[in-house]
């Protein structure tokens, strides 16, 4: 037993840790919920982790992003989010991509992510277009499981985060954003889509605030959902 992971192999078994040492896990957006989500997976034991997001650390994310500190600003988040999980396990395979999602499993530049090469995909991305074509991609490659993250935003107790089925969640404008954009395409998942989502009713802010409390009880709760599946 590998010392660094021996509370991990105690409670979840052999089995499950192979299981982390050899599943593959594609992580798209990695802010206030999916770099929480990162880190869980990597200090649990999983060891081939890729991840993609676009965007640099920007003073705003410092409140609830893992990678963002006043001395990552204007750094690539997958860059210091990649360097971070290399502490924790070096041995660990992190790919970063620092590009955004777009369409039919392909980056903004056209690169081909393959995500029929995944045994997980999840989802932590805010664009409800790139949501919305990633969950339909991932449903429709087989052998791939999707867990996805609804709103965190706006939200002030972490107690009410809680999980469900896509197509039955209530009460969460992202999730409603979604189905509208499937049913307005004329698509749908081809699997059901285990999400993450808060029952709390979100608050009326002028801009849209969030709070670390919240949005890494998602990203944990995103990486409890993918471990418990192994």
């Amino acid at each position: 037993m590998d010392e660094f992971f021996s509370r991990s192999e105690a409670l979840l078994g052999a089995e499950a840790m192979e299981a982390l040492r050899t599943k593959r896990v594609i992580l798209f957006g990695v802010g206030g919920v999916g770099s929480w989500c990162a880190e869980a997976l990597v200090r649990t034991g999983l060891t081939h982790l890729t991840i993609v997001d676009g965007d640099t650390v920007q003073p705003s994310n410092v409140n609830r992003q893992l990678p963002a500190t006043r001395e990552t600003l204007g750094r690539p988040k997958v860059e210091v989010l990649r360097e971070r999980l290399l502490t924790i396990n070096p041995e660990a395979e992190i790919v970063a991509v620092f590009e955004n999602y777009f369409a039919d499993g392909k980056t903004e530049s056209g690169a081909d992510l393959k995500i029929c090469e995944y045994d997980y995909v999840i989802d932590a991305i805010d664009s409800v277009a790139a949501k919305t074509d990633l969950i339909l991609c991932a449903t429709r490659t087989r052998g791939v499981k999707i867990f996805s993250s609804m709103g965190a935003a706006l939200r002030f107790d972490p107690t009410k985060v809680t999980t469900g089925e896509l197509m039955s969640i209530q009460g969460d404008a992202l999730a409603k954003a979604v189905r509208a954009r499937m049913k307005r395409i004329g698509l749908h998942p081809y699997r059901k889509v285990k999400c993450v989502y808060s029952t709390e009713q979100p608050q009326q802010c002028a801009t849209r605030g969030s709070l670390m409390q919240v949005t890494a009880v998602f990203g944990c709760t995103l990486a409890s959902m993918v471990i418990g599946d192994m």
